[in-house]
């Protein structure tokens, strides 16, 4: 059986489908709203008057002094009067007051009472409309810019994908001859100009590397980058990885010191990325390595994973500058580029390739003392893990 309703004002029976009380003419919704809130009060609940329509309504004397219904001098009388009540600590609503002082008369404050609340409803709809349009514009300027946003970023990735792979052919014929020269195909070379095609070879090298990092970069901004999970032996990989790394290393007097734990299992991964990613790392500890500096790289066998660190003793890295190091085409401050050298994309790379792994790359880095990257992969199922 359905339950009646009632005015929460007076009592009185209403249908759920009027908008004001037919008996105190109050509006139903704010009377509601009101008195919705005020059940939210822990119980008991503390006795107070009935709600009354006025209490929506702010200023009411100055209003009905507005409408010629009061005088200014009936007006003051009446305030006076009020605040003479609430210094004795007692409440009175001031239209009740003025229906005791005799005034005005109860339809009348009814009538203002109602016209004023229709005034304030018809404004809040009217904010309502207003703020629903500005945030329906808002929304839509969202929209425009995150769609320019993504324009930008596709056209800026298409140009390093597209100059990166223009880059390879002329490098390339570069890299031929340049072969051909050093091994003499082409001719005895004299001590100087063997050494002169050394320093070549070691840039040559080192910007084959730097296109690479562009193609590479390219890709994963493109979501193309797919693993190729396979059975991979970690001592394989860290051995090539350590072997790449050996003339730069040289280059720069820093020492490269691999510890491994014996029998190691094979791990599941991509067997090309993890060496790449292991080669950035090196790299990277290489390059902020003080000449006759240190780095180590480790893996041990712990818990159905092998973890892999690449420790160095270099300048590091302070606190809050460690997750700006993974922003692609970002190093730390202009005089790092320009004293090491690099696009800053190839920590953002191994970030992603571990990322994409499903595992977590760690930073530990103190300044003037070096940093260690880990990482862990699990061992490939089926192989034994203790």
């Amino acid at each position: 059986m359905e339950t009646a309703q009632v005015c929460p004002q007076c009592g009185y029976p209403v249908d759920h489908v009027q908008r004001d009380c037919s008996s105190c003419g109050i509006n139903l919704a704010l009377a509601a709203g009101y008195a919705a809130s005020a059940l939210k009060v822990e119980l008991p609940l503390p006795s107070t008057p009935p709600i009354a329509p006025e209490i929506f309504v702010p200023r009411l004397g100055e209003i009905l002094v507005e409408r010629g219904i009061l005088t200014p001098d009936q007006l003051q009388q009446a305030l006076n009067k009020h605040k003479e009540i609430i210094a004795a600590g007692k409440t009175k609503l001031f239209g009740q007051l003025l229906l005791e002082l005799g005034l005005i008369d109860r339809p009348m404050l009814d009538q203002v009472v109602t016209e004023q609340i229709l005034k304030l409803q018809q404004a809040l709809q009217h904010s309502n409309q207003v703020l629903e349009q500005r945030v329906r514009e808002r929304t839509q300027d969202l929209q425009n810019a995150l769609k320019k946003l993504s324009d930008l970023n596709e056209l800026k990735t298409n140009f390093v994908s597209n100059i990166s792979h223009e880059l390879r052919t002329p490098l390339t014929h570069i890299k031929g001859y340049l072969s051909l020269l050093i091994d003499q195909s082409l001719g005895p070379l004299t001590d100087e100009q063997q050494g002169a095609l050394d320093v070549v070879w070691r840039a040559e090298t080192r910007l084959e590397q730097l296109i690479e990092d562009l193609i590479q970069f390219s890709l994963v901004s493109k979501g193309e980058m797919i693993l190729n999970y396979s059975q991979v032996d970690v001592a394989a990989v860290v051995s090539l990885a350590v072997t790449k790394a050996e003339s730069f290393s040289r280059a720069r007097s820093v020492s490269v010191n691999v510890h491994l734990d014996e029998n190691l299992p094979p791990v599941h991964a991509d067997s090309d990325k993890i060496t790449w990613v292991l080669m950035q790392l090196l790299d990277n500890a290489i390059k902020f390595s003080s000449p006759a500096g240190r780095v180590d790289i480790s893996a041990q066998h712990e818990d159905g994973f092998v973890c892999i660190r690449v420790q160095d003793n270099g300048i590091g890295i302070p606190d809050d500058k460690i997750p700006e190091i993974f922003e692609p085409f970002h190093q730390l401050d202009g005089s790092t580029t320009r004293h090491f050298g690099g696009f800053g994309l190839g920590l953002a790379l191994v970030k992603r390739i571990i990322d994409a792994h499903g595992v977590t790359l760690t930073v530990d880095s103190r300044v003037g003392q070096g940093s260690c990257f880990e990482f862990s992969l699990p061992v490939s199922q089926g192989e034994k893990t203790t």
